[in-house]
């Protein structure tokens, strides 16, 4: 009897266990609670890894550790109470009331009806 080449997908391998599972761009969208154009077009740019199977982008459960570890926000470390803080600037916008800010005196243009001559006639 002649036996296939590939067996089929039912039959247990003994290469299962080392190959990893891959995840569909679908599939990880719902995971990290975003859309799936969003997973793609990440992968697309190579801002997050992921594996090419054909033309196709698949994710493995290392993949989405690193996504999600990129994407972390971590709170901002406090700083010491002995430190020196930087000074904070005065707004640019906000004069200080010790010093007297001159201004131009704005004066707005004559309109252009006004500009003409009121005898003046089209030719």
């Amino acid at each position: 009897m002649h036996r296939p080449a590939i067996p089929p997908a039912s039959a247990p391998t003994p290469h299962a266990a080392a190959l990893p599972r891959l995840y569909l761009p679908e599939e990880v969208a719902a995971v990290l609670g975003c859309s799936a154009w969003w997973v793609k077009d990440r992968a697309r740019r190579r801002l997050i890894p992921f594996t090419r199977v054909g033309r196709a982008y698949r994710f493995t459960g290392e993949h989405l550790t690193e996504i999600i570890r990129m994407h972390e926000a971590r709170p901002a470390t406090p700083q010491q109470r002995g430190s020196t803080a930087p000074a904070l600037k005065p707004r640019a916008s906000q004069p200080s009331p010790s010093s007297p800010v001159r201004t131009a005196r704005l004066r707005a243009r004559p309109p252009r009806r006004a500009r003409q001559s009121q005898f003046e006639t089209a030719a």
